[in-house]
């Protein structure tokens, strides 16, 4: 575990309209993969990686969620009457979490390979840096079947474009929260503009991924764990 801390925040507010039927009765981050909740495995990676404080938006079945994660030692904010979005999901979070940097996480993902905050701790250069995001390669995005979000060069630097997709962990300062007028908005809208900077990195995950953010990519994200041992 690494001796660093950072603050956490898991984004686990949404409806889970792409998992059909499985979140009629409960909230996407509590439906079991490999018999843990979704969000348990996100858990995991964020307590390994030194999580401190570790921190959830709620807003769909917030009840089922809060009474899982607060005897876990997760803090939780329960958005209302309407959902933020991640963007607006943070800022109203930020009492909870500080001034930052943070640490995001979507919970729809499964990682086999190095812990993806651990390695974002090892590249972050605040310096140059004002968001750092873990990305995928597309061939490599089990479970995923579109053509990715950006293009990073040689030096980390990105730009929009086909080629990786965002993994759905980054490391970010949170300042630009503020310069957004609406109460509902989308952290796409901050990379924007530190895509206009040159500030906006992100590295290559090295190891595995799988979206499960759609039901059939529960199978695969099993199948990536089993074969791999885990």
């Amino acid at each position: 575990m690494s001796t660093l801390t950072s603050p956490v925040m898991m984004f686990a507010a949404g409806f889970g309209t792409r998992m059909k039927h499985l979140t009629q009765d409960q909230p996407k981050p509590l439906i079991p993969v490999a018999g843990k909740p979704l969000i348990g495995h996100a858990l995991d990676l964020a307590r390994a990686g030194g999580g401190d404080p570790i921190v959830a938006n709620l807003h769909y079945k917030a009840d089922m969620l809060d009474a899982y994660l607060k005897p876990l030692g997760v803090q939780t904010i329960t958005e209302r009457p309407d959902i933020l979005e991640t963007g607006g999901g943070l800022r109203n979070a930020l009492p909870l979490i500080g001034p930052g940097p943070v640490i995001t996480m979507n919970t729809d993902a499964i990682w086999v390979g190095p812990n993806p905050i651990e390695l974002l701790r090892a590249v972050w250069d605040p310096d140059v840096m004002d968001a750092l995001l873990v990305c995928v390669p597309t061939a490599s995005a089990l479970g995923y079947e579109g053509t990715g979000d950006f293009l990073v060069s040689e030096t980390g630097r990105m730009e929009r474009g086909s080629g990786a997709v965002f993994g759905g962990i980054q490391m970010m300062k949170t300042d630009l929260l503020q310069t957004i007028p609406d109460s509902k908005f989308s952290l796409n809208l901050v990379w924007n503009k530190m895509l206009q900077t040159g500030r906006l990195f992100g590295l290559t995950y090295p190891g595995k991924w799988c979206d499960v953010g759609h039901p059939g990519g529960i199978s695969i994200a099993e199948n990536m764990l089993e074969r791999n041992g885990v």
